[in-house]
């Protein structure tokens, strides 16, 4: 059913398949977001074209906003509750009129709503999407976009010589003094990072050098290189922020910090202190609890992947195994099945070593091995607490993992991750820790292995020629060469080196009677993983290369995440 009557006038106009246009229109309908937006998310048509069809069919006034002033923007008519309710923004007011730019003309309730508030007339400005949402952005986010690092901040703190140094370290170094050359510094990189879309932030010292890099989609860029003789100060100020002792130098530690960006918006990072040759590296991880409220479907499963994991979930009793390495998207994936089954009717409970994402109505605990708190012992007081579902952050060794199959035996759903290449090796490995294989036959119902991968930036990727025996030999059948479109990154402004965002590459293995026969065999992980592609399990190769044919990935992207 089509929720949308912008989704019937491009599928009138054949612009869009009409499963596409149904799909797409369920999600927005159900996660309450703007149509245009999830029409560009998933690359079924581009902005401008979007534009140019709803001003032919509405007649309303098109804006090119790369040309517009901002400085005409009415600041006191802006509502960040009514722009994110709306995905719409006031623009100008000339005479009694207030101009509204929108994406979407079909949202009359905009125009209603900012009339009420305003108490002027209000008029449509029709705008492409994607410059909407930067605009919006930079509204209601001035404080982010606008203090990015600067070569004026970098000469300000090479100008810090050394008395002036020596006279910042005898103050108090826990001082949150607004002019203070570190603290704007710290304040204005962690700000950046966060406007960037990073996911890490790495403060390394050097003998006679000092880099700060982001990972940004996975991979790391350097950002700035301040002075050397700064290191200890850069160290003192983000371990105070963490609440971490700053006299202890010579042994790693971990905290938290919580950046509060606006009165009703703050982001969570998790510190991590390294003593290395020259000095303490710091590593920062940005953690985005948003990422877990998205739905499996924002993920980047198949079809059919996503199938299995919502069958799997809404099972009353087995488990559920993630696997991957580390930064592969494992604990999004597993909070995204959480939130699914986040209900009053359960008791969710979880143990993770560290907690990093915050979910309300989930009893999470944090693991403390120095207290005397493991994995094991986290579960065994979960069985007493009368549970539905448990989540362990990650099976480590025999006690933990016999313990998390007698819960899946007993009536409870579990879900874990273990560090393996493939789902077939999941299997093996829980043999080579020493659990019984009829353990593991009765118990374990769906294996995910997967890997993030940067996605095209749909603004600038180009077409990329490939002659036919090279595109065999990375992996592709003959069929696929019939109708195959692949694409390459190129970069523009608007993306980081032809990337934007990252999406998952799965492979799905459900645990079978086949498959649990092999397991009694104790089977290799090859037979394994023969007898699931037999049944129709793509595995991460495969499903890379989908994506590729599909345009959402670069083949050089697949060659980097998976082998072949």
């Amino acid at each position: 059913m089509l929720h949308h009557t912008l989704a019937a006038l491009l599928l009138r106009d054949n612009l869009v398949p009409e499963a596409a246009l149904s799909s797409c229109s369920e999600h927005a309908y159900r996660e309450k977001k703007s149509f245009p937006a999830c029409l560009l998310e998933r690359n079924l048509i581009q902005a401008d074209q979007l534009a140019e069809v709803c001003y032919h069919e509405y007649h309303v006034p098109w804006l090119d906003l790369s040309a517009f002033n901002t400085e005409l923007i009415p600041s006191e008519f802006i509502s960040e509750k009514l722009i994110r309710k709306h995905h719409a923004l006031p623009l100008y007011q000339r005479g009694n009129t207030l101009y509204i730019a929108v994406s979407d003309p079909t949202r009359i309730d905009a125009l209603d709503d900012f009339q009420f508030r305003a108490r002027l007339q209000t008029e449509a400005i029709l705008v492409a999407e994607d410059k909407l949402n930067r605009l919006i952005d930079k509204v209601l986010e001035t404080e982010v976009s606008a203090l990015g690092i600067t070569e004026a901040d970098e000469r300000e703190l090479q100008s810090l010589d050394r008395d002036e140094e020596q006279r910042i370290q005898k103050e108090d170094v826990g001082s949150d003094q607004s002019d203070a050359p570190i603290v704007i510094y710290i304040n204005k990189l962690l700000l950046d990072a966060i406007k960037r879309g990073a996911s890490d932030l790495h403060f390394e010292p050097y003998e006679s050098d000092y880099r700060i890099r982001f990972r940004i989609d996975g991979v790391l860029h350097e950002v700035a290189r301040p002075p050397v003789s700064l290191a200890g100060r850069i160290a003192a100020r983000l371990k105070v922020m963490a609440r971490l002792d700053i006299a202890e130098r010579r042994l790693p530690q971990d905290g938290r910090i919580k950046l509060r960006l606006s009165k009703s918006k703050s982001i969570d990072f998790r510190v991590s202190t390294l003593p290395t040759l020259w000095g303490e590296k710091v590593v920062m991880r940005i953690l985005d609890s948003a990422a877990a409220m998205l739905g499996i479907e924002s993920l980047g499963y198949e079809p059919e992947q996503q199938e299995l994991y919502s069958a799997a979930l809404e099972r009353p009793q087995g488990m559920i195994l993630v696997t991957g390495p580390t930064g592969s998207g494992k604990t999004v994936s597993l909070y995204t099945g959480l939130n699914q089954l986040n209900t009053p009717e359960r008791n969710i409970s979880t143990a993770e070593d560290p907690v990093e994402i915050n979910l309300q109505g989930i009893n999470q605990v944090q693991i403390n091995v120095k207290a005397g708190l493991t994995f094991a012992d986290a579960l065994r007081s979960f069985l007493r607490q009368d549970p539905d579902v448990i989540m362990v952050g990650e099976i480590r060794d025999l006690e933990t993992a016999e313990i998390a199959i007698k819960a899946a035996q007993t009536g409870h759903l579990v879900l874990s991750t273990l560090h393996t290449n493939s789902a077939a090796e999941t299997l093996t490995r829980l043999m080579n820790m020493g659990v019984a294989p009829y353990n593991i036959a009765g118990t374990v119902s769906l294996i995910i292995a997967q890997r993030l991968a940067r996605r095209l930036c749909g603004f600038c990727k180009e077409p990329e020629e490939l002659p036919e025996p090279e595109l065999l030999r990375q992996g592709f059948s003959q069929d696929q060469l019939q109708d195959l479109h692949i694409h390459k990154a190129v970069g523009c402004e608007h993306c980081t080196g032809g990337y934007k965002g990252r999406t998952g590459i799965y492979e799905v293995l459900p645990v079978t009677e086949s498959i649990q026969t092999l397991i009694l065999k104790q089977a290799s992980a090859q037979d394994i993983h023969s007898q699931a592609t037999s049944e129709g399990v793509n595995s991460l190769r495969r499903s890379a290369l989908r994506k590729v044919a599909r345009g959402a990935i670069s083949l050089a992207e697949a060659n980097r995440v998976t082998s072949f």
